[in-house]
C-alpha cells in the first residue's frame, strides 16, 4: 500500500513539472496574462488542486477499503 502511495506521488510530481515546463510556451502567455491580469488564474489553480487533492484522498480510501475486505 505505501508503495503503491509513494509511486503514485512520484508520478505526480512528474505530471506537475512536466506541466509546469510546457507553461513557459511563449504562445500561452498571452492567455495567462489576461487570466493573471484579471486575478482569475488564482481561482482556476484553486479549483484545479482541489479536484486532484479529492480524486487522491477518494482513491486511497477506495484502496483502504478493498484491502480491510481483502483480509477477511
Amino acid at each position: 500500500m505505501k508503495k503503491y502511495f509513494k509511486s503514485l506521488l512520484l508520478i505526480l510530481f512528474a505530471h506537475v513539472c512536466v506541466i509546469s515546463v510546457h507553461a513557459q510556451d511563449a504562445a500561452a502567455n498571452a492567455s495567462t496574462d489576461v487570466m493573471r491580469s484579471n486575478g482569475k488564474i488564482y481561482v482556476v489553480m484553486a479549483v484545479v488542486v482541489t479536484i486532484v487533492t479529492g480524486l487522491f484522498l477518494y482513491v486511497y480510501s477506495i484502496d483502504k477499503k478493498i484491502s480491510k475486505l481483502e483480509n477477511k
